[in-house]
């Protein structure tokens, strides 16, 4: 039970405030009359399937979109509007994007659940995808651009 007020209540601070550290998390959960540790919060996060967009008076803040619906268009929309080119070599992907938006790219392409995908890697600007095979490439590739135009 206290899992998952604590979790609806993290849910509430992130659409409300613009966090960008798990400690600022646990700051604003303490205030809220909850007992947490800095290891609760991790988990927390990874449990929510939070993940770091860019902000607005922050460099990042911490996000969270429902990706119950196969892909939903706000991701979608976000994908089209931050990536900026993909290209290929062999088995690897390299999706650039405006800065800060290398991870929002990768819960996308997580999200898409791509089968020949195996995993990917993001940064602050990058999301490197690793592909099965070199023959598999070039389809995920033509699958990634479908969702740029």
């Amino acid at each position: 039970m206290q899992r998952t007020l604590r979790q609806q209540k993290i849910l509430e601070i992130i659409a409300e405030k613009e966090i960008d550290t798990q400690e600022e998390l646990c700051d604003e959960l303490i205030k809220a009359n909850f007992n947490v540790t800095q290891a609760t919060i991790s988990r927390d996060v990874k449990e929510l399937k939070l993940f770091k967009v860019a902000g607005v008076r922050k460099k990042y803040k911490y996000a969270s979109l429902d990706l119950d619906d196969s892909v939903t268009n706000r991701l979608t929309n976000l994908f089209k509007g931050c990536v900026l080119s993909i290209n290929h070599a062999n088995n690897l992907i390299l999706v650039k994007t405006m800065r800060g938006n290398g991870s929002t790219v990768g819960v996308f392409v997580d999200s898409l659940k791509i089968n020949e995908i195996i995993g990917s890697v993001a940064g602050d600007d990058t999301l490197l995808i690793v592909v099965q095979s070199n023959e598999s490439t070039p389809r995920v590739v033509s699958m990634l651009r479908e969702y740029l135009v």
